[in-house]
């Protein structure tokens, strides 16, 4: 059974559910009923010993708990003598049964199902006469790791997770990121350190702090077992849902990670790994959603600790806290000095961290901070309905602490807003996705640090025939008789400095009636042009050019009497992403227009011809 064929089998459990609870409160009851059969399933095998093993340690009176996790060969294990079969079988006992059996798990499982809320659910259930057969119609699934894998059981939860959301008007984009998404990000951040990660016994640190139901850290996973099954890649992350925290733990319990590393809560007013530094990470922070509700603790932390705490560089405006983020990111960082390694991470932010904001603005305090530390090492355009809660544009950031020598002091911009095939079926706003082929190519660009144009072949009759990805050197593909091909960037690279400026403050003398210049009379501006604010304005000049040689050629030719007030001259980074992969088409030549235009008014003539007769 696949993980669509699956979902669709535990959503029929919402026909029991119609009428005695809400559509948008089937989530409440599935979710854990899902995790439940899972967790009950992954136990199977080792119940019996497991059972044998608590008596005996119990008479013994020993602690059995390393014992039991030894037996069950999971970090988590159940000692009632119940399991989800076992309880359909004493219907008239549903209830108390059910609850013992929950209570057996140890401690790890039982916070699972307090996220969850899962006693309300099973006291509501039994109200109203379901609960047993809910709980048969679970036990007649099979969930054990052999017929449905980690990865495809992650893809049932995000499945439900979304149909859920989608019903109960909630933002299913919150809790997770379409799975190609991941995987380009993955690739991104293993690419350039395949010979390190091949390495036998290599262990490294991943870590998320938007982490939702764990779909970032599994992949990450899966990518490095393939490049290496002796690799040991240690999760860490932090959720604020509760229930996407609670399918998150489940999984990381399942994959036998260390589910202390899961930390419940805000990440961005209660850090949840302070002090802690990570070798790779991964975030999808939501999209535009203001930090109003933790914005007390995050500007005492930025006026109070500075640079010493996490948000150092500066504030975003209120209505978006993505840049948050970034900055709790880059403090997470593993240093590269003192042979720590270094850090590489990537985050998928909207449109507006790139240019919202100017010189002395938070937004551009933070561009600056990671562009003049040399921290950026690309940023992908992605194409528009690409996730499932949203279909605005979306970009991937990767930056790092240990660029490879001819990366530094330069950013790769790559514009992968084409590379994508129509989906058969929207997910929500999802319409499009990227292709096997697409990540190898964005991969393959990031990789080889190269520049690069597409190639669009179309024949004589218009019609696109092909694409071919050209990288700088390479030979351009033929046009076909009477057709033609046209370019347009996809990879460029740029210098840290192409996207700094100068924003200067251009005054005019203020005049009286007369005409004449109004000078100073007290103080520093005693006989000096007062400034006139109803002319003053600004110029940003880039910071690859000279302040008074701008000066002189834009602003005096048109304004002789201005002077710069050299006192606010700001500072400020911006990335202009669409500007730069902005492909220019001239109009069409005048007498082509002027022939179609002939056609269609010959055309409405000799109609108005043919009514007249």
């Amino acid at each position: 059974m696949n993980a669509q064929n699956l979902s669709a089998f535990i959503w029929s459990v919402a026909d029991l559910l119609r009428g005695d609870y809400k559509q948008s409160e089937y989530g409440k009851v599935i979710l854990p009923f899902t995790v439940l059969r899972r967790l009950d399933c992954v136990l199977e095998g080792t119940k019996a010993a497991v059972l044998a093993e608590d008596a005996e340690k119990k008479k013994a009176g020993l602690n059995p708990e390393p014992f039991l996790l030894r037996k069950s060969g999971q970090s988590f294990y159940n000692v009632s003598p119940l399991d989800i079969k076992k309880l359909v079988g004493d219907q008239d006992h549903i209830r108390e049964n059910l609850y013992a059996y929950v209570q057996g798990f140890s401690e790890a499982v039982r916070d699972i199902f307090e996220r969850f809320d899962f006693a309300t659910q099973v006291d509501r259930l039994a109200k109203n006469g379901l609960l047993y057969q809910v709980t048969e119609k679970f036990a007649g699934i099979d969930l054990h790791p052999d017929k449905i894998s980690n990865a495809e059981m992650g893809l049932v939860f995000e499945e439900l997770i979304r149909k859920f959301a989608e019903i109960s008007n909630e933002t299913a984009g919150e809790h997770f990121t379409p799975r190609e998404v991941i995987r380009l990000m993955v690739n991104l951040l293993f690419v350039e350190d395949d010979e390190v990660l091949t390495k036998p016994g290599v262990v490294r640190t991943i870590y998320d702090p938007t982490a939702g139901t764990g779909g970032m850290l599994s992949v990450a996973g899966e990518h490095l077992a393939s490049m290496n099954p002796k690799a040991i890649l240690t999760m860490f992350g932090q959720e604020l849902n509760d229930e996407s925290f609670a399918i998150c733990k489940a999984d990381m319990l399942i994959k036998g990670q260390d589910v202390g590393n899961i930390i419940a809560g805000n990440t961005l007013s209660a850090d949840g790994h302070e002090h802690k530094k990570f070798d790779y990470m991964l975030s999808n922070p939501p999209f535009g959603v203001e930090w109003k509700k933790v914005e007390k603790e995050v500007r005492q932390e930025h006026e109070k600790r500075g640079f010493d705490g996490r948000f150092g560089p500066g504030l975003p405006r209120v209505s978006d806290g993505s840049m948050l983020f970034l900055l709790h990111l880059v403090s997470k960082m593993r240093p590269a000095s003192g042979g720590e390694g270094g850090c590489r991470f990537g985050i998928v932010l909207n449109g507006s961290p790139l240019f919202t904001g100017g010189a002395g603005s938070g937004e551009s305090e933070i561009r600056k901070y990671v562009l003049e530390n040399d921290l950026v090492e690309a940023i992908i355009g992605l194409p528009t309905d690409m996730f499932y809660n949203t279909g605005i544009a979306t970009y991937v950031w990767i930056l790092t602490n240990r660029k490879p020598a001819q990366r530094k002091g330069k950013v790769q911009l790559i514009d992968a807003s084409s590379m994508w095939r129509k989906m058969r079926k929207s997910l929500g706003s999802k319409r499009k996705e990227m292709s096997d082929e697409d990540i190898a190519t964005v991969t393959r660009l990031f990789g080889s640090f190269t520049e690069a144009r597409m190639a669009t072949v179309f024949d004589a009759e218009g019609k696109e025939i092909g694409r071919e990805v050209v990288e700088a050197g390479q030979p351009e593909p033929k046009a076909p008789d009477g057709g033609k091909v046209e370019f347009a960037p996809l990879s460029l690279i740029f210098k840290n400095e192409d996207f700094g400026y100068r924003t200067i403050t251009v005054e005019r003398p203020l005049r009286d009636e007369a005409g004449q210049i109004v000078l100073g009379s007290k103080g520093k501006q005693k006989g000096k042009p007062q400034a006139d604010s109803a002319l003053r304005d600004t110029e940003n000049v880039p910071l690859s050019e000279d302040v008074e040689t701008y000066f002189k050629r834009e602003v005096l030719p048109h304004a002789p009497d201005a002077w710069i007030d050299q006192e606010k001259t700001k500072t400020g980074y911006e990335i202009p992403f669409n500007r730069h992969f902005y492909v220019f088409e001239p109009p069409r030549a005048l007498d082509e227009i002027d022939a179609d235009l002939k056609q269609v008014t010959d055309r409405i003539k000799a109609m108005i011809e043919g009514l007249a007769a």
